[in-house]
């Protein structure tokens, strides 16, 4: 089957004919139908973040259709639409059991630790597919799988609360998610910080109050709640200088939620930035299957829509997708370009 590989740490992804994966027991073949690119895929070609092996299939982002089941899986999977839990993990550790699988000590990821979807085919457990609403499309079913989990997530890590005042940093897609799970909680105020006017754009039309990021944003926080600052900012770029915005825009009692990726160190005063406002630094890894669950739920209702966010499609090919984490590294990327295999 055709698959594009990270071959080599630094390297551009090359295109590959791979062996189509074999079946086990309890385990489902899913043909690919969609696939997001990540900003975590970039972090993997470059080695910012480290794959498991190489050369790996990324891609973990993934919506397809059951195309074979293993001895054991439930029958109604085959040829059931799916997408992918990205997180392959025991099930039975301290961690799988209470609802923690992201700290399963045993537990891989899809597209960094195994095979992922820039492939015709992906293998996974067949308790790692979730069914997708019909009226809910595959490009969309598919960045539900990152992009919206990880925002979900993050906002529930912050303990985000109706009426409360909310400060999403970063407008891309997880993001643009962000902001419409924010107002499905019933946020106050959504308070969007970008520097791509296209994106604050986008970011207005979903109901949030854009922020310029280059114009002293958190003054322009600060102006915007009367000086008191927001409940909750929810940081989704990972650099140095956001996570201190995060934390420097705090309200007394407020919740930093920080779920970029960076190895930076951070400068935070611990008097002014924590301890006079019982303020709160929390880190946001990965999501829930239970999660997704309810996103999809939330998607096949209308109350989120991820058309807009979907930017553009591309085929399965090598040169195309590095032209995508190309931009992603230099941060001039659309909103979520989502491969076609089938394309």
């Amino acid at each position: 089957m055709k698959a594009v590989q990270i071959t080599a740490v630094g390297r551009p992804l090359q295109d590959r004919e791979v062996q189509k994966p074999e079946i086990g027991p309890g385990e489902v073949l899913v043909r690919v139908l969609a696939a997001g690119i990540c900003h975590s895929d970039a972090h993997y070609r470059a080695g910012t973040s480290p794959v498991g092996r190489l050369p790996i299939t990324p891609g973990h982002e993934v919506a397809g259709v059951v195309e074979e089941i293993g001895e054991g899986v439930d029958g109604t999977l085959h040829t059931r639409r799916v997408c992918v839990h990205y997180l392959v993990t025991c099930g039975a550790c301290r961690y799988c059991t209470s609802g923690q699988e992201q700290f399963c000590p045993s537990g891989q990821m899809v597209g960094k630790h195994r095979d992922g979807g820039f492939a015709e085919f992906v293998l996974v457990p067949a308790r790692n597919v979730v069914p997708v609403p019909d009226n809910v499309s595959d490009a969309e079913a598919a960045i539900m799988m990152c992009s919206t989990a990880t925002s979900f997530h993050a906002i529930r890590q912050a303990r985000l609360m109706a009426g409360e005042t909310v400060a999403i940093i970063g407008c891309g897609g997880l993001g643009m998610s962000a902001i419409q799970i924010a107002r499905n909680i019933g946020a106050g105020r959504i308070l969007a910080v970008d520097i791509d006017e296209k994106k604050l754009g986008m970011a207005a039309g979903f109901g949030a109050e854009p922020i310029d990021g280059r114009d002293r944003p958190a003054d322009r926080i600060r102006e915007a709640t009367a000086g008191r600052g927001v409940d909750a900012a929810i940081e989704l770029i990972g650099a140095k200088s956001t996570f201190e915005l995060a934390v420097e825009i705090l309200a007394p009692k407020g919740r930093a939620a920080l779920a970029g990726l960076s190895k930076a160190a951070i400068d935070v005063r611990p008097y002014p930035d924590l301890i006079n406002r019982e303020a709160e630094i929390i880190g946001v890894s990965d999501h829930l299957l239970t999660e997704l669950v309810i996103i999809l739920d939330w998607a096949s209702r209308g109350k989120l829509n991820l058309t807009e966010v979907v930017s553009r499609s591309i085929p399965l090919r090598a040169d195309t997708i590095n032209a995508v984490l190309d931009d992603l590294e230099r941060g001039t990327s659309s909103i979520r370009s989502v491969i076609a295999p089938t394309r």
